[in-house]
């Protein structure tokens, strides 16, 4: 059996003996939902995570087509070595460097992944030998956010409602105005101005011409009068 111009790493272990077969699923996270009358569409989403799955043989002797980096080593160390990468709860990098006959390099697979599952097969036709089947899926790195919200309105507007929430001052004895801005409810803009979301039916009474007749149908834009408590 000729040495494959393939060679396979899990993190920084070479496969002794190259799998016959690779498979790399590249998946998305589209949605497909059926509209009225309309049929099916597609709505598209951001990359999923990469798949990667393939079966090896792990050899209990030395064959001359086993490649070992650092002199023959039993199976068991290779067990050994999956179940570390399974339980490190660690990411590591999935390797593939492609050859042809000739020495030239082809495309590499170079992707950072985890373990998620392998199967041992010991079969009497592989002899003393064993099959791994190896699972893997892609990682990526990941984190979390600061966002900073703005109270929107004019700055004097934004001074004065951080003042009242820090403070839990009263309330201004002189009718104010406000302008709504994306994301603003009564409830918040209640407190904000009264320290208190509660007493947002103050806002909407005030403003029933302005807002209608649900508390809930302010929108971007509108200027909306604050009573005075």
């Amino acid at each position: 059996m000729p040495k494959s111009g393939y060679d396979f790493y899990l993190d920084k272990c070479l496969l002794p003996v190259t799998p016959p077969k690779l498979t790399i699923k590249i998946n998305n996270t589209n949605k497909t939902i059926t509209m009225i009358d309309d049929g099916e569409i597609n709505i598209l989403k951001k990359a999923g995570l990469t798949e990667i799955g393939f079966e090896c043989l792990i050899p209990q002797v030395q064959y001359p087509f086993a490649v070992y980096k650092s002199g023959f080593k039993q199976a068991d160390f290779f067990l050994e070595y999956f179940e570390s990468l399974k339980t490190g709860n660690k990411p590591f990098q999935f390797i593939v460097c492609r050859r042809k006959p000739t020495g030239s390099r082809l495309f590499d697979t170079n992707i950072k992944v985890s373990m998620e599952d392998y199967t041992i097969t010991e079969d009497v036709k592989n002899g003393f030998d064993i099959m791994v089947k190896i699972n893997l899926k892609q990682w990526k790195n990941y984190g979390t956010k600061t966002v900073k919200i703005s109270t929107g309105g004019t700055d004097s507007q934004a001074s004065i409602a951080a003042q009242r929430e820090s403070n839990d001052s009263p309330a201004p004895t002189t009718a104010q105005t406000y302008t709504v801005v994306k994301g603003d409810c009564l409830w918040n803009i209640a407190k904000k101005f009264y320290g208190n979301g509660s007493k947002y039916t103050e806002i909407y009474n005030a403003n029933k011409s302005v807002i209608g007749g649900s508390p809930n149908l302010i929108y971007p834009g509108q200027v909306l009068t604050i009573p005075a408590v």
